[in-house]
């Protein structure tokens, strides 16, 4: 969130929520990060006067931050391809990712949605699933061959 710009921290809060879920992120899950980050000085923090007459407090990426971030984003392991989350954060930065990061991140990922959709033609082919069984089973290899889709997509973009 910091990339576009200074924010501040209810901003970052309330934004960082919608990406992550639509949930309300608690104070006690953005300020410590935010201060180990200030601690780290990959962002500064400096007082802003608010609407109201209220001190707020504006947060910026420093440059350190920005290589941190970067060299955070592009390691990416087969542990990281597991997550959803861990890969559309990355997919989010890949305008800052060199061509190699975003392949690398890209098979990284397709090859474990190509794994669990062999798990799950595994399961259907050992087990007489009931309806219910079948269905959730057919739904969540739709759902990853959705997304092997959308990576196609984005090799796509990504070559051009």
């Amino acid at each position: 969130m910091l990339l576009r710009g200074p924010t501040h921290g209810y901003q970052l809060k309330r934004e960082i929520g919608t990406l992550v879920g639509g949930t309300k992120l608690h104070n006690n899950q953005l300020y410590p990060a935010l201060r180990r980050f200030v601690k780290n000085r990959w962002v500064t923090r400096r007082a802003a006067a608010g609407e109201r007459g209220q001190t707020r407090h504006l947060y910026s990426l420093t440059a350190p931050g920005r290589q941190e971030l970067l060299a955070r984003a592009s390691a990416f392991t087969e542990d990281d391809a597991v997550s959803a989350g861990s890969f559309w954060i990355r997919v989010g930065l890949f305008s800052l990712l060199s061509a190699d990061d975003r392949t690398r991140i890209l098979e990284a990922r397709e090859r474990h949605l190509r794994q669990r959709v062999a798990a799950l033609s595994d399961v259907e082919a050992r087990h007489r699933l009931d309806r219910y069984a079948a269905a959730i089973t057919a739904h969540a290899k739709a759902t990853l061959q959705a997304e092997l889709d959308w990576i196609g997509q984005l090799r796509r973009v990504s070559d051009h």
